[in-house]
C-alpha cells in the first residue's frame, strides 16, 4: 500500500489514494464482520437467553442453527447487491450493506428475552439475523472487487489481502469486548445483560464505516464499462445462463469456496463449540486464547497474499487447504490433551457405552422443541451429550430399558414415556444424578481444570488451523476477482463466496454438532469439514488455472 496514487489495472494513476481505497474497504468490513462474530461467540448465552423454553440441548441446537441462518440468507444478498454492483456501481452497494448490518446489530442488543415476551424474542431474533445475512451477502464482494479493481496486477494479492485481515480484526474486536465486558460485570452479570454491550457498541463503529465510505468515488475499471455504455443489463442471465461465466461460478465453488467455508470456520468457530462444549474449557480462556490466535492471523493474511504475487495464488491456496485437511484430527485430539488431560485419561481409562434397544433411541434433532425425548435411551445420551462424553453404542434386547457402562460400573437408566411432566422431569434427574456419580466416580472432570490446561499447548494447536484458513483465504480475494470478467464481476462472484461460507462455513458448527449428539463420538463433527476440503484439493489441483497477474479490463 506505497503508493500515494491508485493504479487501474492499465497502469494510469487514479487520485484516489490506495491507502484511503483499503482502509475504508477493510473498515468497513471489519465492523460487519465484527457485527456478524459477536452472535457466534455467545451461543451459549444466546440459547438461555432466547430459547429459554427448550431444553439445554435444543436450546443449543437452536442458537447454531440460528447462527447458521444469517449465513443461509447471504447467497440472496449476493445475489441483490450483486446486482446493484454491476448494473449501478460497486460503491453505493457496498455503503447500502454496511448500514444495514449496523442498524440489525445494534437492534439485537435491545431485543427482550424470552422470559419477557416469549416466543415473539426469538421470533424477532431470526428476523434480524436475516437481514444480517442479507446485507453480509454483499458486503465481501464489493469490497474486494473495489480493492482489486484500483490495484495494479503486480500488487493485487497484497492489496486485497487487507480486505482479508477485515475478518480477524471483526473477530478480534468481537471476542475482545466480549472478554472485557465479562471480565468487568463478572460472569452471572454477563449472562444476565451485559451480553447487550457487544451488541449495542456496533453503533460507533457503524458511524466510523459510513463516514468512511461516504468518501470513496467508484472504482476505475467499472467506471470505464459505465462510461461505455457496455456494463451488464442483466447481471444474472449473463453470469449464471452463459456457460462460459456459469463454468467459472462452479469452478469458484468447487475449487476455493468449499474448502474457504470448512476451513476458516472449523478453525475460527466449531473450535469454540469444541472447547467450550465437548471439552468444557472456561468460555473466559477460549476467547483469550482465540483472541491470540486472532491477532496473530491478521499478518499472516497479508504474508500470504504477498506470497501469492510471487509464486501465484493457486500454490499458496493449495497448500492452506491441504495442511488443514491433514491436520484436523490430529490437533482436534491434541487440543482434548492439552485443554483438559483428566477427560483424556477417563476416557481412556473408563469407556462409557451405552447398551439400548436402537428401537428405543431418537436422533434428538428437534430444535424447536416440539418432541419430548424420555425413553430410556434417549435420557442417558442426552445426558452424556450435554456433558461432552464420548461414548459406542451397543444394542440390546427388544423391549429392555437402557443401561450405561462406564468402565466396570452399569448405570441403569429409566424410561419417562407416558408419565405428567413433573413425574419425567424426576424420573430425567434420577438417572442424570446417578450417571453424574458414576461419571466422577470413574475420573470424568465436570469441567477443564486450569491448574492442569496448557495454555501454550491449545494455543499451538490453533496456530496449525490458522496458519491453514490464511494462507487459504489470504490469496483468496484476488484469485476470485481475477477469474470473473468485469461485466459481471460483483453478482459472479459474490454467489459462489456466499454459497461456501454461508452455507457450508455457517451450517458447519450446527452440522457438526448434530454428527456428535448423533453418534457420541466428540470427533465425528470433523467429517463435515473434512469433506468439503478435500473436495476443494481434488478440484484445485486438476481444474483451477494460475490467475495471478491476469488484466481486469475484461
Amino acid at each position: 500500500m506505497a503508493e500515494a496514487t491508485v493504479e487501474a489495472a492499465t497502469g494510469e494513476a487514479t487520485p484516489v489514494s490506495m491507502r484511503t481505497v483499503v482502509a475504508a474497504s477493510s473498515a468497513g468490513t471489519a465492523f460487519e464482520w465484527y457485527d456478524f462474530f459477536i452472535f457466534g461467540s455467545l451461543t451459549q448465552v444466546i440459547s438461555k437467553t432466547f430459547f429459554a423454553g427448550l431444553s439445554d440441548t435444543a436450546g443449543y441446537f437452536a442458537a447454531l442453527a440460528l447462527f447458521g441462518v444469517g449465513f443461509a440468507f447471504r447467497p440472496i444478498g449476493a445475489l441483490v447487491f450483486g446486482r446493484i454492483g454491476d448494473r449501478l456501481g460497486r460503491k453505493g452497494a457496498f455503503l447500502v450493506t454496511v448500514a444495514l448490518m449496523g442498524g440489525a446489530t445494534f437492534a439485537i442488543g435491545l431485543l427482550p428475552t424470552y422470559g419477557q415476551i416469549g416466543i415473539a424474542s426469538p421470533i424477532l431474533l431470526i428476523v434480524i439475523r436475516v437481514i444480517q445475512g442479507f446485507a453480509l451477502g454483499g458486503e465481501y464482494g464489493g469490497a474486494a472487487i473495489y480493492v482489486a479493481e484500483h490495484s495494479s496486477p503486480r500488487r493485487r494479492g497484497w492489496n486485497t489481502s487487507w480486505v482479508q485481515t477485515s475478518a480477524a480484526f471483526g473477530l478480534f474486536g468481537a471476542l475482545a469486548v466480549i472478554w472485557v465486558t465479562r471480565k468487568t460485570l463478572g460472569e452471572d452479570v454477563f449472562n444476565a445483560i451485559g451480553w447487550r454491550i457487544p451488541f449495542l457498541v456496533s453503533a460507533i463503529l457503524l458511524a466510523i464505516s459510513v463516514w468512511m465510505r461516504l468518501k470513496l468515488s467508484e472504482s476505475p475499471a467499472f467506471a470505464a464499462i459505465k462510461a461505455e455504455g457496455t456494463e451488464s443489463k442483466a447481471p444474472f442471465t449473463e453470469a449464471f445462463g452463459q456457460w462460459k461465466n456459469l463454468k467459472l461460478v462452479l469452478l469458484a465453488f468447487f475449487a476455493m469456496m468449499s474448502a474457504q467455508g470448512a476451513v476458516w470456520y472449523c478453525s475460527f468457530f466449531y473450535v469454540q463449540v469444541f472447547m467450550e462444549k465437548f471439552l468444557r474449557v472456561d468460555p473466559a480462556t477460549i476467547n483469550f486464547l482465540l483472541m491470540g490466535a486472532v491477532a496473530a492471523s491478521a499478518p499472516l493474511y497479508v504474508f500470504f497474499g504477498w506470497l501469492s504475487d510471487i509464486v501465484g495464488r493457486k500454490l499458496v491456496m493449495l497448500a492452506g487447504m491441504t495442511l488443514a485437511l491433514v491436520a484436523f484430527f490430529p490437533g482436534f485430539h491434541a487440543l482434548e490433551r492439552a485443554a483438559n488431560p483428566a477427560l483424556t485419561a477417563a476416557s481412556a481409562a473408563n469407556h462409557v457405552v451405552v447398551v439400548a434397544d436402537p428401537a428405543d433411541c431418537a436422533l434428538q434433532f428437534d430444535p424447536v422443541g416440539k418432541a419430548a425425548f424420555v425413553s430410556s435411551c434417549d435420557i442417558a445420551k442426552s445426558f452424556l451429550a450435554n456433558a461432552g462424553v464420548s461414548y459406542s453404542t451397543q444394542a440390546a434386547p427388544a423391549g429392555t430399558s437402557a443401561v450405561v457402562r462406564i468402565g466396570a460400573a452399569a448405570i441403569p437408566s429409566a424410561s419417562a414415556k407416558g408419565l405428567p411432566k413433573a413425574q419425567a422431569r424426576t424420573v430425567k434427574a434420577g438417572v442424570e444424578g446417578r450417571l453424574k456419580a458414576a461419571l466422577k466416580a470413574a475420573g470424568y472432570p465436570v469441567k477443564a481444570d486450569a491448574a492442569h490446561l496448557d495454555a501454550f499447548g491449545m494455543f499451538g494447536v490453533l496456530m496449525i488451523f490458522v496458519v491453514a484458513a490464511t494462507a487459504l483465504f489470504g490469496p483468496l480475494a484476488a484469485c476470485l476477482v481475477e477469474l470473473f470478467p468485469t461485466r459481471v464481476r460483483y453478482t459472479a462472484m459474490s454467489l459462489p463466496y456466499n454459497i461456501g461460507t454461508g452455507w457450508i462455513g455457517g451450517f458447519l458448527p450446527f452440522t457438526a454438532f448434530a454428527i456428535v449428539t448423533a453418534t457420541g463420538n466428540i470427533y465425528a463433527g470433523l467429517w463435515y469439514p473434512v469433506a468439503f476440503t478435500a473436495i476443494s484439493v481434488v478440484t484445485t489441483v486438476f481444474f483451477l488455472p494460475e490467475t495471478r497477474g491476469r488484466s481486469l479490463d475484461v
